[in-house]
């Protein structure tokens, strides 16, 4: 089989779907890897690096798409790469399906086999394999990480002969895998910090990592593939009453709640942001679904009263080369349900229930029981 990497070409978007170990897999495996030049730049990984593996450089995205049966993204194509798919093509990646519904005919109308990696369950076999999570931890690290910077004072408590520092009060809303690692990452920095989400299982975990829970827990509050269910209007104010007198006393809070297809829910209102003291930061990580916070606007730092809201877009692009071997990793794992060792051709098997749950469209039809229609 022939894989294609074509450079990735949204704004910001410094992630390659491929790096030099992958394609050494790839090459191990019997396939021919192209790989467009420039591709890995974002990433840390010069264009040696991919012809050392076993990489065939090619000049440009189009003659690529041209040749490749297979092509890996990391974002969904542009206009002007949609227009280079050819029928029969694979093209695997973040497809954003929910959002952009409208792409799903177009890659019918191509005749292009579509999987969209975003929609694997969350079960134990398809753990090596999940976008999502393994994205979201290096974006939650980050996170915090920006979020410390903004904030202008120290983050650990320090003891010095003119008197001792408290330390920062960190505030963390939604313990899936990005807020999990907020935590963590907080606490490592020596931060106090508290966490809250409406999910059973995540008390537990938040208290694991050494923070302390804050909120309620609402009866059946996860969904069956393990996210937050949206809140009835009563469960929403609760929660509010709940983190309103919370957050006026944080120094740092970094907001995570989404909810997969839906647009991301509204925790922190602007009279929560104007309780807090100035110099504290909000950081919100669902700004680009939505946003949790009330003000936030998508690559931008909004400041009111004095707290800094911050709405960074794609946290996982600021930190290209660990994402990027992530997913790339991602990937191999994945396309070792369809490509056989020295084959010629894709096996797509729908009998297996990671293939049925990734594939949007096929033989020229959407064939997603989520999207037909």
């Amino acid at each position: 089989m022939i894989i294609g990497v074509p450079k990735e070409r949204r704004e910001a978007e410094a992630r390659v779907a491929a790096t030099p170990d992958t394609v050494r897999r790839y090459v191990k495996d019997g396939h021919r890897v192209l790989v467009e030049r420039g591709a890995g730049a974002g990433a840390a990984i010069a264009d040696g690096d991919f012809e050392a593996a076993g990489a065939e450089l090619v000049e440009g995205a189009e003659p690529l798409y041209a040749q490749a049966q297979v092509v890996l993204k990391v974002q969904r194509p542009l206009d002007e790469e949609m227009a280079w798919l050819r029928a029969g093509q694979v093209l695997v990646g973040m497809l954003d399906p929910y959002m952009h519904r409208e792409q799903l005919a177009t890659y019918a109308e191509r005749r292009v086999t579509a999987f969209a990696l975003e929609l694997l369950p969350r079960t134990t076999r398809a753990q090596a394999m999940d976008v999502l999570s393994s994205q979201a931890n290096v974006a939650g690290y980050r996170a915090m990480l920006e979020a410390m910077a903004a904030y202008r004072r120290v983050v650990p408590m320090m003891m010095t002969a003119a008197g001792t520092i408290a330390a920062a009060k960190v505030f963390v809303i939604g313990a899936g895998v990005a807020g999990l690692q907020a935590i963590a990452t907080a606490r490592r920095m020596g931060a106090v910090v508290t966490a809250t989400d409406v999910r059973p299982a995540a008390k537990q975990e938040i208290e694991s990592l050494g923070a302390k829970f804050v909120g309620f827990i609402p009866e059946d509050a996860a969904t069956a593939g393990g996210y937050a269910r949206p809140l009835t209007p009563e469960e929403q104010q609760k929660q509010r009453e709940v983190l309103a007198e919370h957050i006026a006393s944080q120094d740092i809070v970094v907001t995570t709640a989404q909810v997969p297809g839906r647009q991301a829910p509204r925790i922190v209102t602007a009279e929560m942001v104007r309780s807090m003291k100035a110099g504290a930061v909000i950081l919100d990580m669902a700004v680009e679904t939505g946003g949790n916070v009330e003000g936030s606007r998508p690559g931008e730092t909004v400041e009111l009263d004095g707290v800094a809201i911050l709405g960074p877009r794609n946290l996982p692009s600021r930190i290209a080369p660990t994402s990027s071997q992530l997913y790339a990793r991602n990937l191999y794992n994945f396309l070792q349900l369809l490509l056989k060792k020295d084959a010629e051709a894709v096996a797509i098997d729908t009998d297996d229930e990671l293939v049925a749950a990734t594939l949007l469209t096929r033989d020229g039809e959407i064939v997603h029981e989520k999207f037909r229609g």
